[in-house]
């Protein structure tokens, strides 16, 4: 029997997983690498980092392995920039993150410039640090890089590719490609509109492929032997859709990490723009079948957890907030906006702050740890609702991956505030999943989406536990909050 692997280049390190003919896991490893932070509010990766993560992750896998690799996939962080001279392949600059907000002086120039409605109408996103196209520009004015015909740009996937095929591959997927801000969604191309405008010349950007298909195969001198397919490449929150076996437009999932990211399987016909929703490519087949995605970015989840657990001191470990928050029922009307960098979906508010309400003198650790999780869950309560009111599509399930999807707690509460089922599957790695199913579809060990949506096992379903006046009530606290959180910030001092 053979296996796929994918290699799962995150935010922090890089996971290299194995999965068989049948969807269950085969074997997997992972790395950190450094993070670079030098200035406030700039976040920054050494790109050659990234690769020394790649190549650990897949020797220790392939040491566990007794099964020839059928192909390799490639699951990224977006958004992030990395730039390299074509000639050489070594790095012009560090890789500017997705997290960096470096260029949020010159993206508010631009909208005060009119140009938000072009970028909204061709790519489906706003105008945000967060996106790659600002990064490239700062790094071409003021980061040293110069261009020319040997100037190289990509996100990481693009850069783990390059490596992989030993510079034989320089090419992305569209659904990396629907995040740069350089692309538009509906013509599936790079725009020359928007080059225009970030001043980034299209000569250093990929080819876009399929995110399912052969893309070129592996070099001599890698930890996988020579000529491995690498077939398959997305996103990482596409890939965690296709993992989760979300093919039938109105199917959503939930990942729930340092921040946590709903998307929405909207089909074939790419949406109008949503306010407060971004719209990206979710994946492109083989077959030339394409499905679009809506998508709720919200900035602090997770990372809300380690607030406790850093910042404050009331739990010693992230696992710890489950038992403290189940040990009481109520907040007691306190209530927790994790707006720490601003918040994002529906509200898009830079100027957004940390707020906590409703402390009394009786508020204790508790209530603080409750309120946080049940943040979790008003904040994506929120962005399903602008989905299913922007797409008409009435969510049924809740499919919920990542770290903190872990919290039985955190998925009733999920449960409540939605009022349908919240589904967590046995394999929960749903992004490197969803990356080596793009690639072994496009090399037969998949044969349909059918088969591989065959292989989707619920671990442990969450139905509502509290009516919907209950839930409605809760949530209705929640949003007084927000509006106070809202606006705080007088001047953006991520900048």
């Amino acid at each position: 029997m053979s296996v796929v692997v994918a290699v799962d280049a995150g935010t922090t390190g890089v996971r290299a997983f194995a999965v068989d003919e049948s969807g269950r896991p085969a074997g997997w490893s992972y790395r950190e690498f450094p993070q670079h932070f030098p200035q406030p509010g700039w976040v920054e990766h050494e790109p050659d980092d990234i690769l020394a993560a790649v190549d650990a992750t897949l020797a220790d896998l392939v040491r566990q392995l007794d099964q020839p690799l059928a192909a390799v996939g490639i699951t990224n962080q977006r958004e992030t920039a990395v730039v390299w001279d074509r000639r050489t392949g070594r790095p012009l600059h560090r890789a500017i993150v997705w997290q960096d907000r470096r260029t949020a002086a010159y993206c508010e120039a631009l909208e005060a410039a009119g140009h938000l409605q072009l970028v909204r109408q061709r790519t489906g996103l706003v105008l945000d640090p967060y996106f790659s196209a600002t990064k490239l520009h700062w790094l071409l004015t003021e980061g040293g890089v110069r261009a020319g015909p040997d100037l190289a740009f990509g996100t990481v996937d693009t850069w783990v590719l390059w490596h992989l095929t030993g510079g034989a591959s320089h090419v992305t997927d569209p659904s990396n490609a629907s995040r740069t801000l350089l692309f538009d969604i509906r013509d599936r191309a790079w725009s020359d509109e928007l080059c225009e405008l970030f001043g980034v010349p299209a000569s250093c950007l990929p080819e876009v492929r399929p995110s399912s298909g052969r893309i070129g195969t592996t070099a001599p001198g890698l930890p996988v032997a020579e000529g491995v397919p690498v077939a398959g490449i997305a996103g990482d929150q596409q890939a965690a859709l296709f993992g989760q076996a979300c093919f039938t437009p109105g199917m959503t999932k939930n990942t729930y990490g340092t921040g946590s990211f709903v998307l929405m399987n909207v089909g074939p016909e790419c949406p109008p723009p949503v306010e407060g929703l971004l719209t990206s490519v979710a994946w492109e087949l083989a077959s030339g079948e394409v499905a679009y995605a809506l998508e709720g970015a919200i900035f602090v989840t997770g990372a809300a957890v380690q607030w406790l657990r850093d910042g404050l001191g009331i739990i010693a470990q992230a696992s710890d907030v489950e038992a403290l928050a189940a040990s009481i029922t109520d907040t007691e009307g306190v209530y927790v906006v994790p707006a720490f960098t601003g918040l994002g979906s529906p509200w898009w508010d830079p100027h957004a702050r940390g707020t906590v309400v409703g402390l009394s003198r009786g508020t204790g650790r508790a209530h603080l740890a409750r309120a946080v999780l049940e943040s979790i869950a008003f904040q994506t309560r929120d962005a399903v609702e602008a989905m299913t009111a922007a797409s008409g599509r009435d969510v049924s399930t809740l499919r919920a991956d990542g770290g903190a999807a872990a919290n039985d707690l955190l998925l009733q509460l999920q449960a409540d505030q939605l009022q349908v089922p919240v589904a967590r599957p046995v394999v929960q790695e749903t992004t490197a999943l969803g990356a080596a199913y793009l690639a072994g579809l496009a090399e037969r060990v998949w044969s349909s989406l059918d088969e591989i949506a065959g292989q989707w096992a619920l671990d442990v379903e969450f139905t509502p536990a509290i009516t919907r006046g209950g839930a409605d009530s809760r949530h209705a606290g929640w949003r007084r909050a927000v509006e106070r959180a809202k606006g705080w910030a007088v001047t953006d001092t991520r900048r």
